[in-house]
């Protein structure tokens, strides 16, 4: 999801921000209606200005007004995007609170704690400049940009070639943004910036129609007439040579000659200015709670414990007598744990979406409309980047995607494919993603939102699901659930780690990779991203551990009465939340089902 921008649609809340007060008396009819058509003439208003002020999300999300332009990403439009958050605060704050309905709070707190987050945020200037690095900026950006694109008109065809015209312009304002992240002591650490100019170099082909950013107009429209067709993609070929190459190679040259050689070798959030207060900033955002980063370190290594002894147990049911080491070194090398070719890899994981499809009526009472597909992340990213989901557009013209790394085949056995599917995939990503779309009571901005633990929680929640969908019959494959489970709650560990408790990278390393089994190569990468994305990482277990809290709570207040499909859309049909307001709405829930069965 790499192009969520980041404003009050897409980033997550603190706990204590947007919880509902049910108690509160019902507000009259005609306070409702007044109040309730200002709120949402607000909301509307709010997807409106993200639309026009973030067009590449825009796209994604399945909006194709603005598929000419590209973002303003300079420090001016920086601060006029602050100087709007400042002003829909006083605007939200002017509204009357109890006299919306009990849903209309929600969708108004949610909003209201969004608003006053992203201003929290605003004076964290340095760590919001670090703008290129392996997991992100405009030389991976633009050729996802280019593979969302609609190809299917003359017109379309023309928008790409007008962003294209933009695109030198992204990057002065780029390195502009690295500059002034520069001066204020903020440099993304070596390790995470060594890549780049490799990965840019995958993007500048000796020839320009081998370039993922031609790829549009490899797919153009059949109703494109033939001396059109020919025309737009002399276009295209022009506009990457003369417009989008150059770009791209000052871009490489400014890496290389200007950040490399200042790039810190620890990128730890308290080697920087203000970095503390920032690493706290984004454990609130990215958990949705308030527990400190050692609160957090101990939940990890408790979940590692755990799960390390289930993962010896599979061991040992599957006949191995050697050590834990030894059982993890056989499963990374023999060959009959790897598929051979990209193509096999991704017959694998289609094959096992195959399998979970039909049983999924079994734990859910609806599925989304929406299909998914399987396919390749395009091979000049690199064999660090992880394998990632792409949700479906808004407009119902795209499927949701699972896009697999298939560069890296020696980092991904066969045991591991069938907990990954079942979380990038169903029921885990796609299934709460498209879900969320459909949700057509709730506004916009509540169907498209980002909360990290709540969207990563379900999906790691939804990989405990595979035994009951047909998933994990052999040792091998038990084996390879746990170990990526574990390897989320070793996370917790290792991100607090490094920003918080004084790790080094080797040190992070080092303990990952025998605590999990992981190969160390792997491992690296992974360790790598948490300092490029500080805090993220932990959102996937405490999310977890939340949905799982919920779950046992409401079987236990429910017994007999209690029905996992109609939890399962409990959980999904609040869409995308922090995870007290999960709470809360799972509590109401229950004391919904307890009137229901009476």
């Amino acid at each position: 999801m790499r192009f969520a921008p980041a404003l009050l649609l897409v980033a997550c809340l603190s706990a204590t921000a947007a919880s509902t007060t049910p108690a509160e008396p019902a507000p009259s009819k005609s306070a409702t209606t007044a109040e309730a058509t200002r709120l949402h003439a607000l909301f509307d208003a709010e997807w409106e200005w993200a639309m026009r002020t973030f067009p590449e999300w825009a796209t994604f999300a399945g909006d194709h007004r603005y598929d000419d332009r590209l973002s303003d990403v300079s420090r001016q439009a920086e601060d006029a995007i602050e100087a709007h958050q400042r002003e829909l605060l006083a605007k939200l704050e002017r509204i009357d609170r109890n006299a919306l309905s009990a849903t209309d709070r929600v969708s108004y707190d949610l909003m209201l704690a969004k608003t006053r987050e992203r201003i929290e945020g605003q004076p964290f200037r340095g760590m919001n400049a670090l703008v290129v690095t392996t997991q992100k900026g405009p030389h991976l950006d633009f050729a996802g940009l280019m593979r969302a694109s609609p190809a299917a008109t003359e017109a379309d065809v023309r928008n790409i070639l007008a962003r294209m015209a933009q695109f030198p312009r992204r990057v002065d304002q780029t390195i502009a943004r690295l500059r002034e992240g520069i001066a204020l002591g903020w440099v993304t650490f070596k390790p995470a910036v060594e890549q780049v100019p490799a990965q840019i170099d995958g993007v500048l082909t000796a020839d320009v129609t081998k370039s993922p950013l031609f790829e549009p107009f490899t797919r153009l429209g059949d109703g494109i007439a033939a001396p059109v067709r020919e025309r737009l993609e002399q276009d295209g070929q022009r506009a990457l040579r003369d417009e989008v190459y150059p770009a791209l190679r000052k871009l490489r040259a400014f890496v290389v000659d200007e950040l490399l050689p200042i790039a810190p070798l620890d990128g730890a959030m308290s080697r920087y200015p203000g970095g503390g207060d920032a690493y706290e900033y984004e454990l609130r955002k990215h958990t949705t709670t308030t527990l400190t980063a050692a609160e957090i370190h101990a939940i990890g290594l408790r979940e590692v414990e755990r799960l390390r002894g289930e993962m010896q147990a599979q061991m040992k049911l599957a006949g191995f007598e050697g050590s834990f080491d030894a059982f993890v070194a056989f499963l990374n090398t023999d060959p009959k744990f790897f598929h051979k070719d990209a193509g096999s890899l991704l017959a694998g994981y289609r094959e096992i979406g195959k399998r979970i499809d039909p049983e999924l009526p079994k734990l859910f009472a609806e599925l989304p409309r929406a299909p998914y597909g399987v396919r390749a992340i395009p091979a000049h990213e690199g064999a660090g980047v992880s394998d990632r989901y792409q949700k479906p557009g808004a407009d119902g013209m795209t499927p949701g995607w699972f896009e697999a790394n298939v560069v890296a085949l020696a980092q991904r056995p066969t045991w591991q494919m069938e907990t990954l599917m079942a979380h990038e995939s169903v029921p885990g990503h796609h299934l709460q993603m498209a879900r969320a779309l459909e949700l057509g009571d709730l506004p916009r901005f509540r169907r498209n939102a980002w909360y990290t633990a709540y969207i990563e929680g379900w999906a790691l929640y939804a990989e405990t699901l595979g035994g009951r969908l047909g998933l994990y019959k052999e040792p091998y494959n038990r084996f390879g659930h746990l170990q990526w489970q574990a390897f989320r709650a070793a996370r917790l560990a290792v991100d607090t780690g490094i920003h918080s408790l004084g790790w080094s990278r080797k040190q992070a390393i080092d303990w990952m990779t025998e605590r999990t089994g992981f190969a160390r190569e792997y491992v690296e990468a992974q360790v790598d991203r948490y300092y490029l994305w500080p805090g993220q990482a932990l959102s996937y277990m405490i999310g977890e551990l939340k949905i799982i809290e919920l779950r046992d709570r409401a079987r236990a207040a429910l017994g007999e009465r209690f029905d996992i499909r109609r939890f399962h859309m409990a959980v999904l049909d609040t869409g995308p939340v922090p995870l007290s307001v999960l709470d809360q709405q799972i509590d109401d829930w229950i004391a919904a089902e307890r009137l229901r069965v009476k």
